[in-house]
């Protein structure tokens, strides 16, 4: 059995290295949380981070581990799994998260550690581990969580300017200013929700490899499940400003009424996708609310050519970290 030649050494260090990734996670993700209240002037960046890393963390009392339980079970099968397959994984959805983040393009983590878990899991031992209801699943949600965002985003914006077509615009710039924490809220939360299960799925992964969890468990480790939150709530503490323009001002000017119905359409995305243990991106979601909003609004102020290069970051992500993943596989045959 492959599970009991993982050396302990090794099974800490692709840990570490895991909660590498939800740190770098949190960091290249904060500007989804932040960028909105950021960029309409509701909150300075410092406390925009600190509000966004507490709702991080406190997602931990509010979803179940379905997202885990997904990535950890539900992508590919777990007796194919070993060190050389998640270091491979790991390795090149951080190579790509860094790439992404230098250049200031919103592509998603989530979908750099999926296609790394593919691609290092094709290179052990073929297509035949995949499971393919799983993997189609998440492939699916590329499309389908931005269309959400959008749709969401949008009709929220259109119920809101019926509802305040009445009122004067200072009032109803300065009512949203206040929900526009309550939306933020609930984004970040719904942020913390999903993809801190990525990485808890992929440890438990590791864990059921190694022998030390077993695949007929419910759940992995409680230390598991407090550590992948902590990470990712620093990660987005330390903030990810190279995308906070991108995300708040480069796609469409947002005023407070824009910010809220963007963040809000966001988190009722975020918080059905966890509640059927879909990991999507959170990156793709807000993307989605806020060209949604923009559109409501001014379809002519949004960026449609600034669109096409953030799908474009969105179509080849999976591919290009399989293959590095693969290639990662490959080296850590040598390392381990």
């Amino acid at each position: 059995m492959h599970s009991l030649q993982i050396a302990t050494w090794v099974v800490v260090v692709l840990v570490m290295l895991a909660l590498l990734f939800d740190f770098m996670n949190g960091f290249h993700d904060a500007a989804n949380s932040i960028a909105t209240v950021v960029s309409t002037g509701v909150l300075k960046p410092t406390h925009a981070v600190a509000f966004a890393a507490f709702f991080n963390v406190a997602a931990i009392f509010v979803f179940h581990l379905k997202v885990a339980a997904t990535v950890g079970k539900g992508i590919v099968d777990t007796s194919v799994v070993d060190q050389y397959v998640v270091f491979g994984a790991l390795v090149a959805a951080i190579i790509w998260n860094v790439i992404t983040w230098w250049y200031g393009i919103p592509s998603s983590s989530s979908h750099a550690l999926i296609g790394g878990i593919l691609g290092a899991a094709i290179a052990k031992a073929g297509f035949a581990p995949l499971v393919w209801g799983g993997v189609l699943r998440t492939v699916a949600f590329i499309v389908i969580s931005p269309f959400l965002g959008f749709l969401f985003g949008s009709l929220m914006m259109v119920a809101v300017a019926w509802m305040c077509r009445r009122t004067s615009p200072n009032r109803v710039d300065g009512l949203f200013r206040r929900l526009q924490l309550v939306s933020a809220g609930l984004y970040s939360l719904g942020h913390g929700g999903n993809d801190a299960q990525k990485t808890i799925g992929i440890i438990w992964m590791l864990l059921i490899a190694a022998g030390i969890s077993q695949a007929s468990d419910s759940m992995p480790p409680s230390w598991v499940i407090w550590c992948c939150y902590l990470a990712i709530g620093l990660g987005t503490l330390f903030g990810g400003w190279r995308i906070v323009k991108t995300m708040g001002q480069r796609i469409t000017k947002l005023k407070p009424v824009g910010g809220f119905c963007a963040e809000t359409g966001g988190a009722i995305t975020l918080f059905l996708a966890s509640s059927m243990g879909v990991p999507v991106s959170t990156t793709h979601t807000i993307t989605g609310a806020i060209f949604g909003v923009g559109s409501v609004r001014n379809a002519a102020a949004v960026r449609w050519g600034l669109a096409g290069n953030i799908i474009a970051a969105w179509v080849i992500t999976i591919p290009v970290t399989a293959l590095m993943a693969a290639l990662g596989y490959g080296v850590s045959r040598w390392l381990f």
